[in-house]
């Protein structure tokens, strides 16, 4: 397909952009166009995202899956992602279930977000992956993504503290879409928080799936104990009718 001219789409500031197999949440097991964005408004303590350093290359995967990584100097141009996406899809047709457009916090883009996410919305479905506090942005964007996967950033894990608001207001922009929510856990994780989660779940809309992630130590084992994410889950519950428990599968598959 021959792509028509891009009129005013700034470049973008990026990490990464390959295919592979979504790890976490209601869309595990799919194949995706990932697309990371550079940068986030937190620091989260369990992030397994590094920052990278000011006129670092993108890193942009040529054949999907392979890992055939060329370094691509920052900023990308549109043009570039888009001939990349419209090969893979006319190459590889079916294989791809959507594009992720993930982080970092991409809403932290979301005036490049803007131009963007329509020219890659003729290709594939859009999907959000998000620390879910940044809902102006998301207010602005809305119309342009089909799915959203949410954090829910609690105090024990991410080190974070008063986003409860913030996190409710988003969600009830998200849950125009197709939405799922996740909170990442471990032992030091609280009931109260657990349940202060799914209240917010349940006020937005209690049909969204609230997923419990534990976290996963450097070594890749489950920094949570099997009975502890069970009495989390039963928390939940008690507000909720679709909560699971899932891990990084991606991980132990060694994808990326």
């Amino acid at each position: 397909m021959l792509l028509p001219p891009i009129m005013n789409s700034p470049p973008a500031e990026l990490a990464e952009v390959f295919s592979s197999i979504q790890g976490e949440g209601e869309l595990i097991g799919l194949r995706q166009v990932f697309i990371r964005f550079r940068g986030c408004n937190l620091q989260c303590d369990y992030c397994d995202t590094p920052t990278a350093r000011t006129g670092e290359p993108c890193l942009m995967e040529q054949t999907p899956g392979r890992r055939d990584f060329v370094p691509v100097t920052n900023p990308v141009a549109l043009e570039r992602i888009l001939a990349l996406v419209d090969g893979w899809h006319r190459g590889w047709t079916g294989v791809h279930h959507s594009v992720s457009i993930t982080g970092g916090e991409p809403l932290m883009n979301y005036e490049i977000l803007h131009s963007w996410l329509p020219e890659l919305r003729a290709f594939l479905p859009i999907y959000l992956e998000t620390n879910g506090v940044m809902h102006t942005a998301l207010e602005r964007l809305i119309g342009h993504i089909d799915m959203i996967g949410m954090d829910i950033k609690i105090p024990s894990t991410s080190g974070c503290t008063d986003l409860w608001d913030d996190h409710r207001r988003f969600l009830e922009i998200a849950a125009t879409k197709k939405t799922v929510v996740k909170v990442v856990v471990d032992e030091q994780t609280e009931d109260w928080e657990i349940e202060r989660c799914a209240e917010i779940v349940r006020a937005v809309a209690g049909s969204i799936p609230l997923i419990l992630q534990p976290v996963t130590n450097p070594d890749n084992r489950i920094g949570i104990s099997p009975v502890k994410l069970l009495e989390f889950q039963e928390i939940a519950c008690r507000n909720l009718h679709d909560v699971r428990v899932i891990p990084q599968t991606h991980k132990f598959m060694g994808q990326l």
